[in-house]
């Protein structure tokens, strides 16, 4: 059996430089060189715990509890369905340095909680001596703790090492690295061309360099341990950049992630252009890794795309419930078209507060951000619309595309018993939720919470 490294990023999308933006990742492009990389990776939820939730347990945000973020009071409804805990059970020694997002504060270091999801060994170094701004120092903390570990690890059983960064977590580091002049960066889509907007843009780069130099340490202490033959790598992230109509979006740019993997044996210097979730990576880990799957699995492997060229599916779906305020949401996409569902049709504006403070947003807000509406459904033509701006749910040409799509998503909902076919998700008073007004994720006003849930 191969041992598993599981890299991870905090809002990073696909905004690196083996996507094929201007962002200095050298380490990460020189990693997708030595793997296979997805162009066409999704994730299940653009929310952070829902997201990583679904991929590491295999199970979709509405089947295994994880509707909104775990330190707002949701969690798992079966730990032990976790990757970790999985791996655990076939044998290998499992060990967590940095972020999670699966149970409680990810800042946090709840030692109980990370056993209860499958961790033996807790390498995680204290992060109240940082300022948030200064959380990629944090981040290199961790990953000296990683390459120690990796040195010090014996041989005698394969292991899971899962390193996560707060980086690319918002607030940024405040001073640019020497690499990026922030005159001449191009904001991310759609933050308009401003000096401010590139300040953030600027800002967004230096913490994924930051972030890629903590790649660099782990794979060197892969190499100088003679690891890299025996080690499968995976590097992802858990959704969009925390921008407008990113994060939290069921558009491209909220779903689209980064994803790395490489086998020991193959596919390295590929890229692979195939529809596939991250409801896919566990039973893919558990083809790479030469073990059985759980029967609980909702996705399919693609390990056939190491070897082969050819789809392994043909639609992904993902959802939104809970973020700060509740926005319930459903999509499917296929190749060429996404159908996207809003579910509360009592509030179609945006929910303010479920987008991150930023400097786009502040200019958004400026101009109208407020009156901003969104539609009851949707239809986006992603080869013509790729942006995802002209809806055609409405056009006769595409009434027959739009049934497919629609009695497609129903189907998924039926099956994997989706609750929101019932109505409004309920809300339980453990539950830390905003109200739809709110504009401020972090406000501090009572009024802004909403009162079925707890309070501040």
């Amino acid at each position: 059996m191969y041992n598993l490294v599981y890299i991870n990023t905090h809002d990073t999308g696909r905004l690196i430089s083996p996507y094929g933006y201007n962002v200095p990742t050298s380490n990460l492009y020189d990693l997708a060189k030595d793997s296979t990389l997805f162009t066409h990776a999704f994730c299940c939820s653009p929310t952070c715990s829902p997201s990583r939730a679904s991929m590491l347990t295999g199970t979709y945000p509405h089947q295994n509890g994880m509707l909104g973020l775990a330190q707002r009071g949701f969690s798992l409804n079966d730990p032990s369905r976790h990757l970790a805990n999985y791996l655990r059970s076939q044998g290998y020694t499992t060990a967590i340095s940095g972020i999670q997002h699966e149970v409680g504060w990810y800042l946090d270091i709840d030692e109980d909680a990370l056993h209860e999801i499958g961790y033996d060994t807790i390498l995680t170094t204290n992060a109240k001596e940082f300022k948030k701004e200064e959380l990629y120092l944090w981040d290199a903390q961790n990953a000296k703790q990683c390459a120690e570990w990796i040195s010090q690890h014996a041989n005698d059983k394969p292991f899971l090492l899962t390193y996560g960064m707060h980086s690319t977590h918002r607030p940024y580091p405040i001073e640019l690295c020497d690499e990026v002049d922030e005159r001449y960066v191009k904001p991310q889509f759609p933050s308009d061309t401003n000096v401010n907007n590139r300040k953030d843009q600027a800002q967004y780069m230096t913490s994924a360099k930051y972030a890629d130099e903590n790649i660099a340490i782990i794979m060197r202490a892969l190499k100088e341990n003679n690891l890299l033959d025996t080690t499968v790598i995976m590097f992802t992230t858990d959704h969009g950049v925390a921008l407008p109509f990113n994060k939290c979006n069921l558009y491209d740019n909220g779903i689209g992630i980064s994803l790395i993997l490489r086998h020991p044996e193959k596919g390295h210097g590929m890229v692979r252009d195939q529809l596939v979730s991250q409801i896919d990576v566990f039973p893919t880990i558990c083809d790479l890794l030469n073990i059985s799957k759980p029967e609980y699995l909702e996705g399919v492997s693609f390990v056939s795309l190491f070897d082969h060229d050819s789809e392994v599916r043909e639609d992904i779906f993902a959802e939104v419930n809970f973020h700060t305020s509740y926005e319930p949401m459903r999509c499917i996409r296929n190749r060429r078209f996404k159908y996207i569902r809003y579910y509360d049709e009592s509030w179609l504006k945006l929910n303010l507060s479920n987008i991150d403070e930023s400097n786009p947003k502040t200019f958004l807000m400026e101009n109208g951000l407020k009156d901003y509406c969104k539609p009851k459904e949707a239809l986006y033509d992603c080869y013509y619309d790729p942006n995802e701006k002209c809806n055609l749910i409405e056009d006769p040409n595409y009434q027959e595309v739009v049934m497919e799509l629609k009695n497609k998503l129903f189907k998924h909902l039926k099956e994997t018993h989706d609750p929101i076919l019932e109505g409004e998700l309920e809300f339980h008073p453990n539950y830390k939720v905003n109200k739809k007004t709110c504009i401020q994720a972090s406000s501090k006003n009572p009024d802004d919470y909403d009162p079925r849930g707890r309070s501040l």
